[in-house]
């Protein structure tokens, strides 16, 4: 097994994020992620530093900020409280949150970097090739795909300018060595044998800095320039432990014991340049680099800011909290668990709203709602809501809790949270098929009062360390069945997984049921009203008479791209809409919904190169999701496309 913490302490980080846009569920899949594995090794009781936070220098943010008529500074300021009110909201109970604005953190990225200038490993020279806007990334030719960033997939610009780099090539053997000595280092296989490959085709030396745009760290001693974004941040995960004091109390967290990402920032920066970086420092490297998949929709498209089609957690929470009848808290939980209980983490999974109202449904309101809302009424009927003494004949679900509290230890400790939420609902099952097989209220009827208690108190006791078990999961719902069990005030703690630790004697509170079944077909239904309701409220909208005038941000502010058109098909149910699937240049083609079905037959669109909204917010249609809009000449009706007259590759933006 790999080794999880040092000593009696245990430092957890996610990547800091951008903030050029609010918290998605994509941002909130790692941080959930990092915060349950945070509140497992409290309840073992380690120490935790858990750290995550924001990253303000992008190119990207100063946009943003100028598109909202706002300084950047002010734009910083709002956004990062903006993301600490999501995670709040998301129950996420962070240690240390971290700003790359914060003085603290260009202290340490200074020193960082005239260390490494010091010593050689940042040198000066001349910047030739293309760059990415968006990623903050520089590329080779070969690294392009057809010409666009292989991230993204959109435009690079061709950039020459004198800049500073790190000789990252110079620790190219070290660290495929390292690799080899420490397999768990990089977490899943698939993402080490990537990165091994990587590293394998040849490293070059990465730029580092940029010529100074006014708004990100300054080089020292040399004020034209500011440290590349992504340098920058990645020393975001030594700030947060003092660096470089190293006798500062916080120092003695390093090395991270886990350091959680998405796969797409893991190859190029964390498992190549980070780990270079701390070579080049003298600094122990973290223990383990886990790299998670991307949240997909229910079409199969990434979510992302970019493309336009990311759902706020908070959002979803408070619609699924009114689908329901569950208290937002309880939502927010529900939210959670679906998370990190519907794919293995390390994959992809796709995300929709009908597969979480089928997890809460199925796996919340049916087996832990329904071992709860069993359970406590028995008690309340037939012990006046007092937990009986056990007795002769208790311990019945002792090995189930056993087997429970060894599988999600080695779950958690391999970082498997769907293992580890599998665990826990066979020991529900095991409550639940214990009901219906010793059948208390037979027991009652025949006046068997030493064999009721015993069941009675065994399943309160398996309740108890279910909420224990799911503590890390869902914090609201175990404190809520916690407080239930007439535990309130008594701490829960990992030595207390175990049979026969709930104590006699102390009153339970039935309450209302925490996850009431959803009606799905109502739920849908309320669900095309709200969306109908959306669109017609900005329909409704007055528009203006005469002409207005927009600045150029504010158009910059449209992402327009050729399109090439690769299928046409009627929407199910209406005459005037067509489904196209449209090639943006991006991993997979766009679904958009187009009212042109009156006025063009298919085989006039079809391997059309039309124009985009590429980032226009994304609509339900007739119950088909619509992720842009196409441009047409006309005001009642499209009377004539806007197509390119020469071939042009997908996704180049029109200017």
């Amino acid at each position: 097994m790999a080794e999880t913490s040092t000593g009696n302490k245990f430092y957890i980080t996610t990547p800091i994020y951008y903030v050029n846009g609010r918290p998605h569920v994509g941002h909130s899949y790692t941080t959930i992620a990092a915060d349950a594995l945070a509140r497992y090794h409290r309840l073992r009781g380690e120490e935790v530093f858990f750290v995550t936070g924001t990253d303000e220098h992008a190119t990207k943010v100063v946009h943003a900020a100028q598109a909202q008529g706002l300084d950047t500074r002010e734009f910083v300021d709002r956004m990062a409280a903006s993301w600490q009110k999501t995670w709040e909201r998301m129950h996420i109970a962070y240690d240390r949150f971290i700003r790359t604005t914060e003085a603290a953190h260009v202290a340490a990225v200074q020193r960082v970097v005239a260390t490494l200038l010091a010593s050689g490993d940042i040198y000066q020279d001349e910047y030739q090739g293309w760059y990415c806007v968006p990623c903050e990334t520089y590329f080779r030719e070969n690294e392009l795909c057809e010409g666009t960033c292989p991230d993204c997939h959109r435009p690079v610009e061709q950039v020459a300018q004198p800049a500073f780099f790190f000789r990252t090539s110079a620790y190219s053997d070290r660290l495929l060595a390292y690799f080899e000595e420490h397999p768990e280092f990089i977490q899943p296989e698939t993402r080490r044998r990537e990165v091994i490959a990587f590293i394998e085709g040849g490293l070059r030396d990465a730029c580092i800095s940029r010529q100074h745009p006014g708004w990100g760290i300054t080089m020292p001693e040399h004020p034209e320039h500011s440290v590349y974004v992504w340098f920058d941040a990645l020393i975001n995960y030594l700030t947060a432990v003092g660096y470089p004091d190293e006798q500062a109390p916080t120092w003695s967290w390093w090395p991270p014991d886990i350091q959680l990402m998405g796969k797409d920032i893991l190859t190029r920066f964390h498992a190549t340049i980070w780990p270079a970086m701390l070579m080049a420092l003298g600094l122990p490297l973290p223990h383990r680099l886990f790299a998670h998949g991307y949240w997909v929709t229910d079409s199969g498209d990434k979510m992302s800011k970019s493309r336009g089609n990311v759902m706020d957690p908070w959002e979803v929470a408070k619609d699924l909290a009114d689908l329901s009848g569950a208290t937002t808290a309880v939502a927010v939980d529900a939210v959670r668990y679906f998370l990190l209980r519907e794919v293995t983490f390390g994959l992809d999974g796709s995300f929709s709203m009908a597969s979480l109202l089928g997890r809460f449904n199925a796996d919340l309101a049916n087996d832990l709602g329904n071992l709860l809302n069993r359970t406590l009424p028995l008690l309340e009927r037939y012990r006046e809501g007092i937990i009986p003494e056990p007795g002769p004949g208790a311990g019945g679900l002792r090995e189930a809790i056993a087997q429970a509290r060894e599988r999600v230890a080695a779950c958690l400790d391999h970082v498997d949270f769907r293992g580890a939420l599998e665990a826990i609902w066979e020991l529900l099952a095991a409550g639940n098929k214990f009901v219906d097989a010793r059948e208390p209220w037979r027991l009652r009827r025949e006046a068997k009062q030493v064999e009721l208690d015993a069941v009675l108190y065994d399943l309160a006791d398996c309740l108890r360390v279910v909420a224990i078990l799911v503590g890390p999961f869902m914090p609201v719902v175990a404190e809520e069945i916690w407080e239930r069990l007439g535990l309130a005030g008594v701490p829960p703690a990992w030595k207390d997984v175990e049979a026969g630790r709930l104590p006699a004697g102390v009153r339970v509170q039935v309450g209302r049921p925490l996850f009431p079944r959803v009606d799905l077909d109502r739920a849908w239904q309320r669900l095309e009203a709200k969306q109908e309701k959306t669109q017609k409220v900005a329909e409704d909208e007055p528009k203006e008479v005469a002409a207005v005038t927009v600045s150029y941000e504010e158009f910059q502010r449209l992402d327009l791209r050729a399109g090439k058109v690769l299928e046409v098909e009627k929407a199910p149910g209406s005459d005037k809409l067509y489904r196209l699937q449209i090639d943006l240049g991006e991993e997979t083609p766009r679904q958009v919904v187009a009212g042109l079905a009156e006025n063009f037959a298919p085989e006039d669109i079809q391997g059309k190169t039309v124009v985009v909204v590429a980032n226009l917010e994304p609509a339900t249609i007739r119950g088909i999701r619509s992720y842009g809009m196409i441009l047409a000449v006309g005001e009642d009706k499209p009377l004539a496309l806007v197509v390119a007259d020469q071939e042009v590759p997908a996704g180049s933006k029109v200017r």
